[in-house]
């Protein structure tokens, strides 16, 4: 087959999406030299994003749960660079690397788009410059070594008002996320105050959940199971403070918008996602930034291209709402992508059209305690706990993770965690808790400036 006659696809993005159609491609087209396919990811792996808060936790090893995209790449061709435009009329997608910012263009026949999403902030620089996230395997890695690091300078201050600002994490976002995050890293501290950092009370440990959502935490599930993981968080004592949002922080604190400052060394940002540029300002329709798909999961203006996963709106016909951006619907969609790039390839017009019921969602809050809505039945506790770890274990993608994933997790039945201190510490300012309005903050630059003249 000559090179201008083959069918070239195009996959951005190596998330749950990305790597699904691009493993579903290759079992389609084994063998098939009349189909060149490539893969461009800004990563050099795949990250499984549903175990980021164990690693911020010290359960599980960062290398535990990203792979190397090109285990997944047999014959195909693979660009570690950054997406910086899309040409759908011509054809062409530009990449550029990191390394030397030379950009490089790519032509196809097909397009998959599925970039997913990064952090929101909508707007605050404040609290974007003074809050970590939990989306990347370097935010959850920045995060553990930032909470030893608290609790090694915690465990030598003498004024307790002060440890206990420093020990005081808050945690904004009521959703996945943030219940996750907060419960992971609830059990991480106040474990490691007990067996390590002796001159660190419980009492002074404290974590604070802020939840925008009028009904408290997880809104996504079913309001008895949200009830259920609201009571588990609060025996573990963390504090929820619901109907309410972080509208501004600092290096030592966060103002909420219920007039309410709360004085802390960790403010961790899990409020929302935003689409990336290139994906919301392509030449199609959109909604909240996302490009508005058919049921096929094709652009309507450009049958060649197709969407999925968390920067795809794909409206669920049953509900008129759009499906969730989760792991499972990407995985779904990914076959719905995968059998509809084969029908146009062969020409054999067998498109199928994606509807699909969710099975379920889960979340784990803390240690051995989890909560769990699975075909209708609602679960909490222990067992919803197991459900979680058996569910994630078997969706990791290759033997080796598994094995190393379970392995972890049985060493940390047995043993504590582990609370070295590994890279850089974002510093933090400790000399200005005292701050108690929002007016404070915002003004206090020019009541200086102001006094030094008079």
């Amino acid at each position: 087959m000559e090179p201008d006659s083959q069918k070239r696809i195009l996959i951005l993005g190596g998330g749950f999406a990305g790597i699904s159609v691009l493993q579903q491609l290759q079992k389609i087209f084994k063998n098939n030299k009349s189909v060149k396919i490539r893969l461009v990811n800004e990563d050099n792996f795949f990250l499984f994003t549903p175990m980021l808060p164990e690693i911020a936790s010290g359960i599980i090893h960062p290398s535990d749960i990203s792979i190397p995209l090109r285990t997944f790449c047999k014959n195909e061709k693979f660009y570690q660079a950054k997406v910086s435009a899309i040409d759908m009329k011509n054809k062409l997608v530009a990449i550029t690397r990191a390394f030397d910012g030379k950009v490089k263009v790519l032509d196809y026949d097909y397009l998959v788009i599925a970039l997913g999403s990064t952090t929101n902030y909508f707007g605050n620089k404040r609290i974007e410059k003074n809050s970590f996230t939990m989306k990347t395997i370097q935010d959850a890695i920045a995060i553990k070594s930032h909470m030893i690091h608290m609790m090694e300078i915690a465990d030598q201050e003498d004024d307790m008002a002060v440890q206990e600002r420093l020990m005081t994490l808050v945690v904004v976002g009521g959703g996945f996320a943030g219940v996750e995050t907060i419960g992971e890293l609830n059990d991480f501290v106040k474990e490691s105050a007990r067996h390590f950092y002796r001159n660190i009370p419980q009492c002074n440990i404290k974590m604070v959940l802020v939840s925008a959502a009028k009904d408290g935490i997880l809104p996504e599930l079913d309001p008895d199971i949200a009830k259920k993981a609201t009571e588990s968080l609060q025996k573990a004592g963390i504090r929820i403070i619901s109907n309410t949002k972080a509208v501004d922080a600092g290096d030592n604190f966060v103002f909420l918008g219920n007039g309410e400052t709360i004085p802390c060394s960790t403010i961790i940002w899990t409020a929302g996602v935003t689409i990336d540029s290139v994906v919301s300002g392509l030449d199609c329709e959109h909604t909240a930034g996302k490009v508005v798909v058919d049921s096929h999961l094709r652009i309507p203006k450009y049958e060649n291209v197709f969407v999925l996963g968390d920067c795809a709106a794909i409206t669920d016909t049953k509900t008129g709402n759009l499906y969730p951006p989760t792991a499972q619907h990407a995985l779904r969609e990914s076959k719905i992508v995968s059998h509809n790039l084969k029908s146009a390839i062969t020409g054999k017009n067998q498109d199928k059209e994606f509807n699909y019921e969710s099975k379920g969602m889960m979340a784990v809050i803390g240690k051995r305690s989890g909560i769990a809505s699975v075909f209708g039945c609602k679960i909490s506790g222990t067992v919803a706990w197991v459900i979680w770890k058996t569910y994630y274990l078997t969706m990791l993608p290759t033997f080796e993770k598994k094995c190393r994933v379970a392995l972890d997790w049985t060493v940390n039945l047995f043993f504590k965690r582990d609370i070295t201190l590994v890279g850089k510490i974002k510093k933090k300012s400790l000399n200005e808790f005292n701050i108690t309005t929002l007016d404070d903050v915002l003004f206090k630059d020019e009541r200086q400036v102001s006094e030094q003249k008079s």
